[in-house]
C-alpha cells in the first residue's frame, strides 16, 4: 500500500495554494479534482467578471495580467492552467472523493469517475479544499426536481421570449435576472427579504433596482416560494396570500454550501452556522490529520470565504504538515 504524505481534495484556488506549497516543502502529495481545473470557476457563466481584481486572485508567485480592472471568467481559467503548468502540479482529474475514513494513523480516501471506476488512495494527512459551488442549497420544494427547475445559470440565449421565474435576491440573481432580460426573456424575480443584498456588486446594484423600479423586471420581496408546477410557480407573499406566476423556467438561484455529508461521515463534527470545527491557527478539524481550507470552512456563511482569502489556507496547512514530518 502506498502511503503518501498528503491527499488534497479539490483542484481550486486553496488546493493548488496547498499543492504548490506542498511540493516546496517537498512533501509526497496529490491533488484529487471531482471534474475539470478549478472546476467551480469553469461552472460560473461564460460571461462572468469577478468582483476582485486580479492580483487578489494570484496563487505561487506567478502573476495574474488583465488589461480589465476586473478579471473575467476565461482569463482565470487560463491564469490556473499557467500555475499548474509553471509548478508542475500532480493532479488527478474526474476522481470525486466518495468517502474520508481513518485507519490508525492514515487516511483512506475512496474515489469514483464518472465511468464507475473505484479507486482508494492511502495518506498521512488530508486536506479537504472542496469549496461550495457543487453543491447548491436545495429547498426542498413541491416540484423542485422537474425538468425546467435549475440551481446553476449558464446563458440567456436559451430563456428568449421564456417567462423565467429567478429565487433569490444575492448577486447571482441580479446578474441573471439582468442578463435574460437584456436578452428578451420576461423576468420574475422572488426573494424573501424586503430588498436585495448588501453584498451585491456595486456595478450591478443600480442596474438591477432601476430596472426593477420601471417594471422591466418583477419583483416580489418578503415572498416565499410555496410550490413549483410544469407552467407555473406558486408563490406566498408578505400578507400571506398565494399568487400563481406563470413560468416556463424556474432558477433557484439561493445559495450553496460545502459537502457536509463528506466531512460528517470523516467524523467532523460541526459548530455554529454549520461550519466545521476546526483549530483557527492550524485549520485541522477534530479529527487529527485532517484540514479544512478555503470555502470548505464557511458553513452557511459562504460570503466570508473567497479565493482572496482562501487562497493563503493552502500554505498554513502544509507549514502544519511538514513540521510533523
Amino acid at each position: 500500500m502506498s502511503v503518501r504524505d498528503l491527499i488534497i481534495v479539490g483542484g481550486g484556488p486553496s488546493g493548488l495554494s496547498a499543492a504548490i506549497a506542498a511540493k516546496r516543502n517537498n512533501l509526497d502529495y496529490h491533488v484529487l479534482e471531482q471534474g475539470v481545473l478549478v472546476n467551480s470557476i469553469y461552472r460560473f457563466p461564460p460571461q462572468m467578471v469577478f468582483f476582485t481584481t486580479p492580483e487578489l486572485l494570484e496563487i505561487g508567485g506567478l502573476p495574474f495580467m488583465s488589461p480589465f480592472e476586473k478579471p473575467t471568467r476565461a482569463e482565470a481559467l487560463n491564469y490556473y492552467r499557467k500555475v499548474v503548468d509553471a509548478h508542475d502540479l500532480r493532479i488527478a482529474y474526474d476522481e470525486a472523493v466518495t468517502a474520508v475514513s481513518r485507519e490508525d494513523d492514515v487516511f483512506a480516501v475512496e474515489t469514483r469517475s464518472s465511468r464507475a471506476v473505484r479507486r482508494v488512495r492511502h495518506a498521512r494527512h488530508v486536506v479537504l479544499a472542496i469549496g461550495y459551488f457543487d453543491h447548491p442549497v436545495m429547498l426542498g420544494l413541491p416540484g423542485e426536481d422537474l425538468p425546467h427547475v435549475h440551481h446553476y445559470y449558464s446563458e440567456a440565449h436559451v430563456h428568449y421570449r421564456r417567462r423565467v421565474v429567478v429565487v433569490g435576491g444575492a448577486n447571482s440573481a441580479a446578474e441573471a435576472s439582468l442578463e435574460m432580460y437584456r436578452a428578451g426573456a420576461h423576468v420574475t424575480l422572488v426573494h424573501r427579504g424586503a430588498e436585495l443584498k448588501s453584498t451585491i456588486k456595486y456595478w450591478v446594484r443600480p442596474d438591477i433596482e432601476n430596472r426593477i423600479k420601471e417594471g422591466s423586471i418583477a419583483a416580489r420581496f418578503n415572498s416565499h416560494v410555496r410550490e413549483i408546477r410544469p407552467t407555473s410557480v406558486v408563490v406566498t407573499g408578505p400578507d400571506g396570500t398565494e399568487d400563481e406566476i406563470a413560468a416556463d423556467d424556474v432558477l433557484l438561484l439561493t445559495g450553496y454550501r460545502a459537502d457536509q455529508d463528506l466531512m460528517a461521515r470523516a467524523g467532523v463534527t460541526f459548530g455554529p452556522r454549520n461550519a466545521p470545527s476546526f483549530h483557527p491557527d492550524t485549520f485541522e478539524t477534530n479529527v487529527p490529520g485532517l484540514f479544512v481550507a478555503g470555502g470548505a470552512m464557511a458553513g452557511d456563511d459562504t460570503g466570508t470565504v473567497f479565493i482572496e482569502n482562501g487562497r493563503f489556507h493552502g500554505e498554513k496547512i502544509v507549514e502544519v504538515i511538514a513540521a510533523r514530518i
